[in-house]
C-alpha cells in the first residue's frame, strides 16, 4: 500500500459521518451542475430537519437533491444559486432558493476575497489516480477556489465520473482533502439534448453562414445553440476550434464530423477549452481522458483578455427578449429568475474584442403564453423587474428566423428600426408606434 493510499484510507468514511459535520448556521457548498453530490445530499437530508439557517451553495442543477424533499425545507435552509434551472426555479417559487447574481470569470474571486463563505465544501470527483490526484471532473469551474476557501474539504468519489484532461485547477490532492466519501456512483446527470425547432433551424442557418476556416467558436445552452453545432458538422468548415465555458454535446458531434482541429487556434492549440461539461453520456465518454480537452477554472476560460487573445472568436448565445435599445434580457420573465447571467457577457464583450470576432444574440421573434397568446420578444422597454444581462453598448448581431442585424455604430433609431425589421411581421406596426412614442424612430 503507498503512502497515498494510507492517507485515503485514513480519511475515507460514510456519508452519515461526514454530514453530521455540518451544524446550525454553516455555508456549505454543494458541488457544480452534473458534479453535485450525490451520497452526501441524501444524508444530510435526514439530518436537516435538526438544522437551522443552513445555506447550501450550488447551481446548474440537474438532478432533484434530496434536501429540497424534506418537509418545509424554507424552515431549515435556503438553497444559493450561481446559475438556476427548471429544478431551482421551483424551489425559488416554494420560497427557499435564491439567485446569486454573478459575473461568472469572477467567481473564484468571490471565493478567495471573502465575499462567499465556506464552511464545508463536498463535490463529486473522480477516484484518486497513482499520484494522490481526485479530478473535479466536468467540473472544474470554481472548485479549487471553494476548496481553498472552506474550512474542510470532502470529496465524493464517484467511479463514472470522466477524468478531463487540462492542468490547471482541474484536480485536488489528497493532502488538501480532509474527508473521503465512496458513494453508490451514480451515473453522471443528463442534460437532455434539445431537439431543435424550424425556427431554431433558421436562425442557425443565419449564424453559420457568419462563420468561415479556422474560427474559435463558443456555444451557449439551448436549441438555438446546438442547431448551430449541427449545421456546422455538416457544413464545409474545416480547422474549428473551440474555447467554451459550458461543453455540450454539439462539440462531440462537430468534432466527430473533423469540423475542429484547433489547429488554428493561437492560443492553447490543439485543445478544446472549456470550464464545465452538461450533456449526454456519449459526451461523457468522449471527454474521459481525452487529451485534446482542456478542462480549466472559470477565471481563465472567461476572462476576457485570454477570450480576445483568441482570433475569429465567435461567441453564439440565447436571450429571453431584447427592447428597442438594444437591452438584453437573458435571465429572467420580469422579477421571475429563470436561469443567470452567467458568462454571456464576459463572451459577448471577448468575441468583439477578438481580431475578426463576432458576437451573436439569438432568440425566436415571439413566444406563447401558458393562455396561448402570442407575444413578441423584441419589445419596446423590458419588463419591469427584468434583467438586463448585456447592455445596449455590448450587442454586436441580434438574430431572429427573420433575419441578422448588426447594431454596433448604429443610433437610437437605427437600431430600433433594425430590431423591428427582424421582429414577426404582426408586431412591426406596434413596435413602429411605441419606437415614435419613444423618441426612437425618424420621421
Amino acid at each position: 500500500m503507498t503512502t497515498f493510499e494510507k492517507e485515503y484510507q485514513s480519511k475515507l468514511v460514510s456519508a452519515e459521518k461526514a454530514a453530521e459535520l455540518v451544524k446550525s448556521g454553516d455555508f456549505v457548498d454543494y458541488g457544480w451542475c452534473a458534479a453535485t453530490v450525490d451520497a452526501f445530499d441524501k444524508a444530510l437530508a435526514k439530518r436537516m430537519p435538526e438544522l437551522k439557517d443552513i445555506k447550501l451553495r450550488g447551481g446548474i442543477l440537474l438532478r432533484e437533491p434530496e434536501v429540497f424533499k424534506i418537509d418545509k425545507p424554507e424552515e431549515h435552509f435556503t438553497w444559493n444559486s450561481w446559475h438556476m434551472t427548471g429544478i431551482e426555479r421551483k424551489a425559488a417559487a416554494k420560497g427557499f432558493a435564491f439567485y446569486a447574481p454573478i459575473r461568472y470569470s469572477e467567481l473564484p474571486r468571490y471565493y478567495r476575497d471573502g465575499g462567499a463563505k465556506v464552511d464545508i465544501a463536498v463535490m463529486q470527483v473522480a477516484p484518486m489516480d497513482e499520484k494522490g490526484f481526485f479530478n473535479f471532473g466536468v467540473s472544474p469551474s470554481h472548485m479549487m477556489a471553494v476548496c481553498e476557501m472552506a474550512k474542510t474539504v470532502i470529496v465524493e468519489v464517484n467511479e463514472k465520473m470522466p477524468v478531463c484532461l487540462g492542468g490547471m485547477e482541474n484536480c485536488i490532492h489528497i493532502s488538501q482533502v480532509d474527508m473521503i466519501i465512496e458513494g453508490e456512483n451514480p451515473d453522471i446527470a443528463v442534460l437532455p439534448g434539445p431537439t431543435p425547432s424550424e425556427v431554431d433551424m433558421k436562425v442557425a442557418e443565419l449564424i453559420v453562414e457568419e462563420l468561415s476556416d479556422g474560427c474559435c467558436v463558443q456555444l451557449g445552452i439551448g436549441a438555438m445553440p446546438t442547431a448551430v453545432g449541427s449545421l456546422i458538422a455538416k457544413s464545409n468548415l474545416k480547422d474549428l476550434s473551440v474555447h467554451s465555458e459550458m461543453y455540450v454535446d454539439a462539440f462531440v458531434e462537430m468534432a466527430k464530423a473533423g469540423k475542429v482541429t484547433g489547429a488554428k487556434k493561437n492560443i492553447d492549440r490543439f485543445r478544446q477549452t472549456f470550464t464545465f461539461a452538461a450533456g449526454g453520456a456519449e459526451m461523457y465518454e468522449y471527454l474521459n481522458n481525452n487529451p485534446e480537452i482542456m478542462a480549466a477554472p472559470v477565471d481563465y476560460v472567461n476572462d476576457v483578455r485570454v477570450v480576445s487573445s483568441l482570433d475569429k472568436f465567435v461567441s453564439i448565445n440565447n436571450a429571453v427578449d431584447i427592447d428597442l435599445y438594444g437591452q438584453v434580457n437573458a435571465e429572467s420573465a420580469g422579477i421571475k429568475p429563470i436561469s443567470g447571467a452567467g458568462g454571456q457577457l464576459d463572451f459577448v464583450l471577448g468575441a468583439y474584442l477578438s481580431k475578426g470576432g463576432k458576437t451573436f444574440i439569438c432568440l425566436s421573434s415571439t413566444y406563447k403564453t401558458k393562455d396561448g397568446q402570442l407575444k413578441s420578444r423584441i419589445r419596446p422597454t423590458l419588463e419591469n423587474g427584468s434583467i438586463v444581462t448585456d447592455t445596449r453598448s455590448n450587442v454586436q448581431y441580434v438574430v431572429t428566423e427573420y433575419g441578422k442585424v448588426n447594431l454596433k455604430g448604429k443610433s437610437g433609431w437605427e437600431r430600433a428600426e433594425a430590431l423591428i425589421s427582424i421582429a414577426h411581421p404582426d408586431f412591426r406596426e406596434e413596435l413602429k408606434e411605441a419606437a415614435k412614442k419613444m423618441g426612437l424612430w425618424r420621421k
